[in-house]
């Protein structure tokens, strides 16, 4: 009797017959290579690790002089940081035109005493811009879009000489006065019965009136009973001056800045804007600070070069005071820049603020005024 006995083989012929069939195989192959990848790469992180990721203080003393920069910052203590209120939105002030209708623009930046969207008398094709097509100066920049008159300023001339020879006393001159014609019978009446009535027949002529007898004069003229129109008669000396309409715009003089790109929209000149207690603040502001400095330029007699400006900078507090000004620059006399700063602080205090100026601005404001000389 016999038997037969299966001998198992070793473990790593077992191991390297399956490599050697794996490796035969493509998609064997490229797992196999995979594996021993990534087994390779974990190996060198772990002998290379701890030399190449390793941290060490580097001594201050060790930083070169160069690269030093001192500085102190002091902060008082126990302070409460308060987040800054967002700046509302529109924020760019401008002056409107005071003749243009009332109406809400859709989006704008501006802001100013009244509501108002842009437009203009000639239309700018394809035009989108938020101010009207102006022809000013191209070396300023200016928030008016139209120029007029606040108040007439009072002029203060001395008194004209005596004249040498006192000039000729109008000539009057009596305007003609009107025919009249006396109402007169011409054709006699009478029958043949004595005891009947004869009468008169008379053709009514022209401007016929019952008076006593006939006045020449012309169909144009005056009647009997008016006075005569005097009328002077005319200097060629002194020519009489023709009556002319001429309208003026309630608002502040301007020096108008160019602007090409208008809009589409016809009407009266006018920018987009929104309305503000703030803007219609300003506004009543800039107009006290403009008629104040026309006066004192006339009685202080300043006689500024043409074409000088004045630019002052200063801080208003919300009760409207001026806690700071000074001028920052100018090219008028000590004069004209005097009777700038002047504008400014004589009519204060220019009220108080309201909560929503003081929620966007706080309690004070630095402002810029620039006046130019003409």
């Amino acid at each position: 009797m016999t038997s037969d006995t299966i001998l198992r083989p070793p473990p790593l012929t077992v191991l390297r017959r399956a490599v050697v069939r794996g490796w035969r195989d493509p998609d064997t192959r490229s797992v196999l290579i995979g594996i021993l990848g990534v087994v390779l790469i974990h190996l060198l992180l772990w002998l290379l690790g701890p030399a190449v990721l390793r941290f060490e203080a580097v001594p201050v003393s060790a930083r070169p002089e160069s690269t030093e920069r001192n500085f102190s910052i002091e902060l008082e203590p126990e302070v409460k940081v308060q987040p800054q209120p967002k700046p509302a939105d529109p924020f760019r002030f401008v002056e409107t035109n005071p003749e243009a209708p009332e109406n809400v623009p859709d989006k704008t930046n501006n802001f100013a005493a009244q509501n108002q969207q842009v437009a203009q008398e000639k239309p700018t094709p394809e035009g989108r811009s938020d101010r009207p097509a102006l022809e000013g100066r191209t070396d300023i920049e200016s928030n008016q879009i139209v120029s007029g008159r606040l108040t007439q300023p009072q002029e203060f001339t001395p008194a004209p000489p005596p004249p040498t020879e006192a000039p000729p006393a109008p000539e009057v001159v009596a305007a003609p006065r009107r025919e009249q014609n006396p109402l007169s019978g011409v054709e006699k009446v009478e029958g043949e019965n004595l005891e009947g009535i004869g009468s008169s027949l008379a053709k009514r002529l022209e401007r016929a009136e019952a008076v006593p007898e006939r006045v020449e004069g012309t169909k144009e003229g005056e009647g009997a009973t008016a006075q005569p129109a005097p009328r002077p008669a005319i200097d060629p000396r002194r020519p009489q001056p023709r009556p002319q309409l001429v309208k003026t715009i309630q608002t502040r003089p301007a020096i108008l800045a160019e602007n090409k790109f208008g809009t589409t929209n016809i009407g009266p000149t006018a920018v987009d804007a929104r309305w503000s207690n703030y803007g219609a603040y300003l506004q009543r502001m800039i107009d006290s600070v403009q008629i104040q400095w026309e006066r004192i330029v006339i009685e202080q007699k300043a006689n500024p070069v043409g074409g000088s400006s004045v630019t002052v900078k200063f801080v208003m507090n919300d009760e409207g005071r001026i806690v700071d000004i000074g001028v920052e620059n100018s090219t008028a006399n000590d004069t004209a820049t005097r009777a700038c700063v002047s504008a400014i602080t004589d009519r204060m205090p220019y009220g108080p603020w309201t909560d929503d100026m003081k929620a966007v601005l706080g309690d004070r404001q630095q402002m810029t005024f620039t006046f130019y000389y003409q």
